[in-house]
């Protein structure tokens, strides 16, 4: 293998690189969430997947009577109802926090966008090493041109929200004094991969034929150089390896979030699984409850001795009085 071949299959190797270590990082993160003990129960109503009829008052099963007795009445389309505009459009933080949606919801949206447009380009790949005519003429003109539109509109969202986002870091006192050097990288990272590769757009790729032309090979394995010379050939290069660099970086990064909302919300806002005798909800309470409390403040006094039965069966201030 030649020095031009190895040059030429960098930006290929490292993405493959990058998917893989994205891949693996999720799955470990998400096995680590998993794995984690049992939350204690929050008791938010109305919970969404309980049915409509419910939620519209904020009820729960636990209001019927003899509900032990009956079987549970659960709505995927409930909770399909609050996460997919609660993924999509911040619904929480723009209600809770309005100053900062204005920021974080361009920069997440722009996110989006640019995954859908990578997944398009990829799609269009495979569509295209299985079935070559399937994309002829105007099929694959309408591809590529949704690429170029969709990709671009995601560079520029998520630039403009990632720098919100670090003017308002530096800006508001209260925030920058516990905001870490990771959080000012973090940004400054997404500014300059999304950055080079929207220059990469409108100075050497205005119609997105080498990003397609890229992710037809990626999928395809055909480890073939970015046509041209200079500027032309480095500033996809370059784009490439600053995206494929941010993929492997953001799962091993707190900004690996996006997993743990999931089971922040169906592990523990809306975890509602009762607690029956003999159930197993019983066998995972005992358990944890059997554990020991190594926290030796002066109300707990736990040292490696006390479960957490003993403390919770304790009063301090009778202990202190003794």
């Amino acid at each position: 293998m030649d020095e031009v071949t190895t040059v030429a299959e960098l930006p290929y190797l490292l993405a493959y690189v990058a998917l893989a270590v994205f891949v693996i990082a999720v799955i470990a993160r998400a096995v680590m969430w998993a794995r984690l003990p049992m939350h204690v129960r929050w008791e938010l109503y109305p919970v969404a997947h309980e049915p409509p009829e419910k939620v519209e008052h904020g009820g729960s099963f636990m209001e019927d009577s003899e509900w032990w007795k009956k079987p549970r009445e659960t709505s995927a389309t409930g909770e399909l109802k609050v996460m997919i505009p609660e993924i999509l459009f911040l619904v929480a933080v723009k209600e809770h926090n309005p100053t900062l949606w204005t920021r974080t919801f361009p920069f997440h949206f722009g996110l989006y966008l640019t995954i859908g447009a990578t997944a398009l380009a990829l799609l269009a790949g495979v569509i295209s090493a299985v079935a070559p005519s399937a994309l002829a003429g105007g099929a694959g003109e309408l591809v590529r041109w949704l690429v170029l539109v969709i990709g671009v509109a995601g560079f520029v969202l998520a630039i403009i929200g990632a720098l919100g986002l670090l003017h308002r870091r530096l800006s508001v006192r209260s925030l920058r004094s516990y905001s870490a050097p990771a959080d000012f990288f973090n940004l400054v990272f997404f500014v300059v991969a999304f950055g080079c590769g929207l220059l990469t757009f409108f100075l050497v790729d205005p119609d997105a034929s080498k990003a397609m032309a890229f992710a037809s090979n990626l999928v395809s394995f055909e480890l073939v150089a970015v046509p041209g010379n200079g500027m032309e050939a480095l500033l996809p290069t370059a784009s490439v390896v600053l995206l494929s660099l941010l993929v492997a970086y953001v799962p091993l990064t707190h900004m690996s979030h996006f997993v743990g909302k999931y089971f922040a919300y169906h592990a523990i806002r809306w975890n509602d699984e009762p607690n029956l005798a003999g159930g197993p909800q019983e066998a995972k309470i005992q358990a944890l409850l059997s554990q020991k409390v190594s926290w030796s403040a002066d109300h707990i006094k736990g040292e490696g001795k006390k479960t957490w039965v003993d403390v919770a069966l304790e009063n301090p201030a009778v202990e202190e009085d003794k």
